[in-house]
C-alpha cells in the first residue's frame, strides 16, 4: 500500500515538499491522448464528524466508459493551511487508489499541480508518492493570472505566477464556457496535459473524470457511518 507520511507541524510539511519536489519528472510527455486507462481522484469533507472522503474512478480513456470505481473514508489528520492542501487528502486519496485492481496510466486531479504557491500541488504529491502520470484540472486559476483565451473550444492561454513563470494554462473546453486551470503534476508535459483535458471534456467544462469521481465520493461522505 502506498502510503504519505503526516507531518507533525507545518514546518515539517514544508520540509517534506521541498524534499519531494525534487523528485518531480517535468521531462516527460506522458500517456498518449485517448489510450490507456485514466483514473480521477477528488475528494470531500464533513467538517462537522471530521471526516474526508476520496473517490478514485477510472475510465477508459478510449470511450470514456467506467472500467472501476473505489471510495476511502478517513479522519482529516492535517490541519487546513494554505499550500499545505495535500497533506489533508492525501491519505485517503492513496487509500482509494490502492482499493483499485486497475493500475491507470494517467491520474487527473481535482486541483493543482505546479501552479501552487510552492510548485508543489496536489497533482505533484500524488504523481511523486505514486509514481503514476499526474496532472490538475482546477475549477479556478487560485493566484495566478491568465489573459482569457478564445472564445472556441481547445484555446488556450497561458497561466503564469507574479514573476511571471508559465506554471500551466487556462483551456476552453466547451465553447463560451469559462475555462480551466490546467497544470502538470509529474510525468506529463502541459501540451499533454491539456490534451487530455480536452479529450476527458466531451460535454462539460470539466473533465468526466473529475465529476465522476466528485459524484462517487459525495456520495460515499453521505453513507459513511
Amino acid at each position: 500500500m502506498t502510503s504519505v507520511k503526516t507531518p507533525a507541524d507545518e514546518a515539517e510539511a514544508r520540509a517534506i515538499q521541498d524534499e519531494l519536489r525534487s523528485r518531480v519528472v517535468f521531462g516527460e510527455a506522458g500517456p498518449g491522448v485517448g489510450q490507456g486507462l485514466v483514473a480521477g481522484v477528488d475528494v470531500a469533507y464533513d467538517d462537522e464528524r471530521d471526516l474526508v472522503a476520496a473517490a478514485a474512478v477510472v475510465i477508459d480513456a478510449a470511450t470514456l466508459d467506467v472500467v472501476e470505481e473505489a471510495t476511502a473514508v478517513g479522519h482529516v489528520s492535517f490541519p487546513y493551511v494554505p499550500g499545505l492542501l495535500a497533506f489533508r487528502e492525501l491519505p485517503t486519496v492513496l487509500a482509494a487508489l490502492d482499493a483499485l485492481t486497475a493500475t491507470p496510466d494517467l491520474v487527473v486531479c481535482d486541483g493543482y499541480g505546479l501552479a501552487h504557491p510552492r510548485r508543489f500541488g496536489l497533482a505533484c504529491h500524488l504523481g511523486v508518492v505514486t509514481g503514476l502520470p499526474a496532472m490538475g484540472v482546477a475549477k479556478n486559476p487560485f493566484t495566478f493570472t491568465y489573459e482569457e483565451p478564445g472564445e472556441r473550444r481547445g484555446s488556450t492561454s497561458p497561466l503564469r505566477a507574479a514573476d511571471g513563470a508559465e506554471v500551466g494554462r487556462a483551456v476552453r473546453t466547451q465553447d463560451g464556457v469559462k475555462p480551466v486551470y490546467v497544470s502538470v503534476g509529474h510525468r506529463v508535459s502541459l501540451d499533454n496535459a491539456c490534451a487530455h483535458a480536452l479529450a476527458l471534456s466531451p460535454r462539460y467544462r470539466i473533465p468526466e473524470t473529475t465529476r465522476l469521481a466528485d459524484s462517487l465520493c459525495r456520495k460515499a461522505l453521505r453513507e459513511a457511518g
